[in-house]
């Protein structure tokens, strides 16, 4: 058996689709097996035959000055869509030139880069969503507690419970919000207390204020928590003053009228994440429960503290009817109605 034997056994059982091209007209002149099988050309046919996503003239012009032309070919044989890999080259056979065209079946790599894009593509909006759904969380989280504590919480999955001392605490209240929410729409009540809660959020963000919950038509916040703050207490005045100003204004152009009584006090409170599944950052203390009280002796649109509060607070407070009234859990204490002057005077 001879080498040109061989050769042709060779090419008629590798895996490669092989053809020999005239490159003035194109025309095959020799293919082996494979390549007859993938292109399914007769005899005679010419390249731009095989290759049927590539014109005559485009192929001509490509060829052109160039030594080798690699394109992919898609063709669809048997049901299934194949991807031959072709190149072709310039070559010389006895002083004659010839087209060398050699051929892969590539369609399992491209199924498997087209599978690991798809996976790639998939990952990254898992991993979008994921980044979503985290901010939400935390814009949640942070919605019920202190950024201090969501990062201590997030670090550890617990919260230590610390005594935060001096702090003053704010206490507000409705005026008959029991008697409106039974006569109104439900739906009406519930949106302007959102739109009222979310103006006092702004308000003790200004102030420095800690907003800690809302209970019904309670609003209960903080200041000088979680971060020490000499000024808490004209922290919470002036919240105090702000907030039934709003309220003033906003009853001058709405149909429901708001009214509430605020009570306000200085001491020591406890900070801890309270609850496993249904979680709540809380505080506890001396202060919140004076605080509490006081709401309750104020009349509305009125700010009550403690004498001690006006005495030792900031300057330009006004202490107006003083009294001394039998708190449940205080004994008797010295109250009185915080009016603003000076520079807790507000601006029109």
């Amino acid at each position: 058996m001879n080498i040109d034997t061989i050769s042709m056994r060779m090419l008629s059982n590798i895996g490669v689709g092989v053809a020999l091209a005239d490159p003035e007209d194109l025309k095959i002149r020799y293919r082996n097996p494979a390549f007859a099988d993938w292109f399914g050309v007769e005899d005679n046919a010419t390249l731009d035959d095989a290759l049927e996503n590539v014109t005559r003239e485009e192929l001509l012009e490509r060829l052109q000055g160039r030594e080798a032309v690699k394109l992919d070919v898609a063709l669809k044989r048997r049901r299934r869509l194949l991807t031959i890999e072709t190149v072709i080259r310039h070559a010389e056979s006895d002083g004659r030139k010839i087209l060398v065209v050699e051929c892969q079946n590539i369609s399992r790599l491209r199924e498997t880069e087209a599978m690991i894009d798809s996976y790639a593509r998939i990952a990254e909006r898992k991993a979008r969503e994921l980044e979503l759904e985290k901010n939400r969380v935390e814009k949640l989280l942070l919605n019920v507690m202190p950024r201090s504590v969501y990062e201590e919480y997030t670090a550890f999955g617990t919260v230590t419970p610390k005594l935060y001392e001096p702090v003053s605490v704010l206490m507000l209240d409705f005026v008959g919000f029991t008697q409106m929410a039974a006569a109104a729409d439900p739906t009406v009540t519930v949106t302007e207390l959102n739109d009222i809660f979310t103006a006092f959020d702004r308000i003790a963000e200004m102030h420095g204020c800690e907003r800690i919950k809302t209970i019904g038509d309670a609003y209960l916040a903080v200041a000088g928590l979680p971060t020490p703050d000499p000024d808490h207490a004209s922290a919470v005045a002036q919240c105090a003053f702000k907030m039934i100003r709003y309220l003033e204004r906003r009853n001058q152009s709405h149909k429901h009228k708001w009214q509430a009584r605020i009570g306000v006090a200085s001491g020591s409170v406890v900070g801890s994440v309270v609850g496993v599944q249904k979680y709540v950052y809380d505080v506890f203390g001396p202060a919140v429960n004076l605080a509490s009280r006081l709401q309750a002796l104020s009349k509305p649109m009125e700010v009550t503290a403690t004498a001690e509060f006006c005495a030792d607070g900031p300057e330009g407070l006004v202490a107006a009817d003083p009294r001394m009234v039998d708190i449940r859990g205080f004994g008797d204490t010295s109250v009185a109605t915080l009016q603003p002057r000076g520079a807790l005077t507000l601006a029109a």
